[in-house]
């Protein structure tokens, strides 16, 4: 049985880590770039595997390890090293990285310059459909109003307790500050619950916001899999 290791890794992680993985031995398989819908940044995933371990573990007990370095958030202008000076296989799937997503890929052993793909359309695969475009504007409309509804929120629930807490103020005068010091405090416990409901429905908006941009069916499959998690978290309270 086949088990897959994911180590997510910086940039200036990257080449660390390679050198350590070509030090125990592992052969490089493939690498491949992925671009993020929700904020348009960059994924590169590298993946190794090392044969030697993996025979002796099937002759163990039948199963073998493949294992990814992740790098995520790469923005569209950073400068990505390469790791064809420890795997000069890789020179394929980074020209295929720079020309089809417009990475800027340095210090390649075999640099094709742009030219290893005749392409119609530059860095083709960095184009977003009208459909993605659609989904992406309305996550980002989505998470604003959700912002702007919760800091609008936070605002009036903090201007009555301050109100609340004068009126009660000067109602006492000084020979009962401490009475109006219980208001006061119990405006305070109800300002830092409101501020935590607010930060609550914000997650919810801008998980929302990520679902909307999600294709429908992941997107339900997600929205099953939270449904589910509240229905055991529940279950654990009431236990």
């Amino acid at each position: 049985m086949q088990k897959a290791i994911y180590t997510t890794v910086g940039l200036d992680e990257l080449l660390s880590h390679v050198q350590a993985l070509k030090g125990a031995g592992a052969r490089f398989v493939q690498m491949h770039a992925e671009r993020c819908v929700d904020d348009g940044s960059y994924r590169l995933v590298y993946t190794f595997i090392n044969v030697r371990a993996a025979q002796e573990h099937i002759a163990q007990d039948g199963s073998y390890a493949i294992e990814n370095l992740v790098v995520e958030g790469i923005d569209r202008y950073q400068e990505i090293p390469s790791i064809s000076s420890y795997y000069p296989a890789v020179f394929p799937f980074e020209n295929e990285a720079h020309d089809l997503f417009g990475l800027a890929i340095t210090d390649m052993q075999i640099d094709f310059k742009g030219f290893f793909y005749q392409v119609s359309t530059a860095e083709p695969m960095s184009v977003i459909t009208p459909e993605v475009k659609a989904a992406r504007e309305k996550a980002m409309k989505v998470r604003a109003a959700a912002e702007a509804k919760a800091r609008k929120a936070a605002a009036e629930k903090a201007a009555a307790a301050a109100a609340a807490a004068g009126e009660g103020a000067a109602g006492a005068g000084d020979a009962a500050g401490a009475a109006v010091a219980r208001p006061a405090a119990a405006a305070g416990s109800d300002a830092q619950h409101d501020e935590a409901a607010a930060k609550a429905a914000l997650k919810a908006a801008e998980m929302e916001a990520k679902l909307a941009a999600m294709d429908p069916e992941k997107a339900a499959k997600v929205r099953a899999a939270l449904a589910a998690k509240v229905v055991r978290d529940k279950q654990k309270k009431e236990a």
